[in-house]
């Protein structure tokens, strides 16, 4: 007999799901310098362990709230987006989770209002409690966010006066802000594309990956999303001018949304209009657009350069994997050739890239959002760096104009593996912590398991 699903159940399952991964955030997440606790505290354990306690009756919500979109009788959009409201409610005053980039966009943005040459310098010079809270392998890392994020960085900190815990709540703000144009965006995609509103919204707009590390992360790559989803709406309708502004604003915010241009490009060709008058108007709409934002941020155009800058040497992105076991054996057989494997590989996975990217476009041609989710997703996957919640720049167009519901569920598969990739506390993991993560995961499929035989126990005693 199957766990009995109703939209109420996915509601409250969710929903506790958040409340405990919040309440353990509050000792074991991204915490505050001042506010961390010893790693062998008893507070943060058991943090750590409610935290994937958390994460794990989460997936399940979305797991069963995913079959509900799939019967006969799926809740609407409205209802979706009501269940997305109430499951985000409890991280909204948590403490940033599993990662601590929030911090690095307050430095910046307090560099910015200071005048000082973000793309020049890192958080270290600007000093201060506010640089303390930065990563220290990002501290003397130039910012690698386009002016607009920057400029909505530096307004922050200008109104929060580098307090923060206003600080945080108001990236929070902003992400929100983001989440909200996705779930905007995705049933007017879904319907131009042929998909079903309803499914697009819970892989794109609900998925755990956007409340994990977009709500509670806080990160930018929400109003990149946002941005670039209604950019793309407005492409659809009579406003490939606004398209293109609002897809350049996102690439502004950070670079890989730029390919959506030629998703703009595209829609106004299969709406009529001629290819050259087409690339024409997009590539002077993103021009104008991207000289303007930059004067009004007044960051100047370094940020041009600052797409070289640097990932982080212990990053998980495939292409990095195998350039450091590379390395590894040239460094053992004595070979100069040694310090080139990385970047040799980082070229190589950026030339696979282009190419997978030329044959979406070129030879399969499929729908251009659903072109463009493939494109934005080979692009996390091949590139240099990699993060979870880089999954979502391919995933949430992928979700938006997905052609069949295999599709789907292979993208769903994939974002339950993510969701548990991370530690709260945005860090590298020790054994001890993944012990810890691990216990909390397994005491949810219990506390899940005994929900279900509980759920059993009455039909079976009808039945006798």
């Amino acid at each position: 007999m199957a766990f009995p699903v109703d939209l109420r159940r996915c509601q409250v399952l969710g929903l506790a799901g958040t409340t405990v991964l919040a309440l353990g955030g509050d000792t074991a997440g991204a915490l505050p310098v001042r506010e961390l606790l010893a790693p062998a505290n008893v507070r943060v354990a058991l943090g750590l362990v409610g935290v994937h306690f958390g994460v794990v009756l989460l997936i399940a919500a979305w797991i069963l709230l995913g079959r509900l979109v799939r019967s006969t009788a799926p809740p609407s959009p409205r209802a979706l987006l009501v269940v997305l409201a109430v499951w985000a409610a409890p991280l909204l005053l948590a403490p940033p989770l599993f990662s601590r980039d929030v911090y690095s966009y307050l430095a910046q943005g307090a560099m910015v209002d200071a005048h000082m040459d973000v793309y020049t310098h890192g958080p270290a010079q600007l000093g201060g409690p506010l640089a303390e809270e930065v990563a220290p392998v990002w501290q003397h890392t130039a910012a690698p966010y386009g002016p607009v994020f920057l400029a909505v960085a530096s307004a922050l900190a200008s109104l929060t006066r580098g307090e923060l815990p206003a600080g945080l709540f108001g990236m929070r703000v902003v992400a929100l802000f983001g989440v909200a144009l996705m779930a905007a965006a995705l049933p007017r995609l879904a319907r131009h594309s042929g998909a079903d509103p309803a499914a697009a919204l819970w892989l794109g707009a609900l998925n755990p990956l956007v409340l994990l590390h977009l709500v509670a992360g806080a990160h930018n790559d929400a109003i990149m999303l946002g941005l670039l989803g209604v950019g793309l709406v407005a492409a659809l309708g009579r406003w490939p001018v606004l398209g293109a502004v609002l897809v350049t604003l996102a690439a502004l915010v950070k670079a890989p949304a730029a390919l959506g241009l030629a998703a703009v490009v595209v829609l106004q060709v299969r709406a009529g209009h001629r290819p050259a008058k087409a690339v024409l108007t997009t590539v002077l709409a993103a021009a104008a657009t991207t000289v303007a934002a930059t004067a009004a941020a007044g960051t100047g155009y370094g940020w041009i350069g600052a797409l070289n800058t640097p990932v982080s040497p212990q990053n998980w992105a495939l292409t990095s994997l195998l350039g450091r076991a590379t390395r590894a054996l040239l460094e053992r057989l004595g070979s100069d050739l040694a310090p080139l494997a990385v970047p040799a590989w980082h070229l190589l996975g950026l030339t696979l890239t282009a190419i997978l990217i030329a044959a979406i476009w070129w030879r399969l041609r499929p729908h251009p959002v659903y072109a463009l989710g493939l494109s934005l997703a080979a692009v996390a996957a091949f590139g240099p760096a990699i993060r979870p919640w880089y999954a979502l720049w391919g995933l949430f167009l992928i979700a938006a104009a997905a052609p069949t519901a295999s599709v789907r569920h292979r993208v769903a598969a994939v974002t339950g593996v993510l969701a548990l990739a991370t530690l709260p506390g945005g860090g590298p993991a020790d054994v001890d912590q993944l012990v810890l993560a691990v216990s909390g995961g397994v005491l949810a499929v219990v506390f899940l398991w005994q929900a279900h035989q509980s759920s059993q126990a009455p039909a079976l005693g009808r039945t006798a």
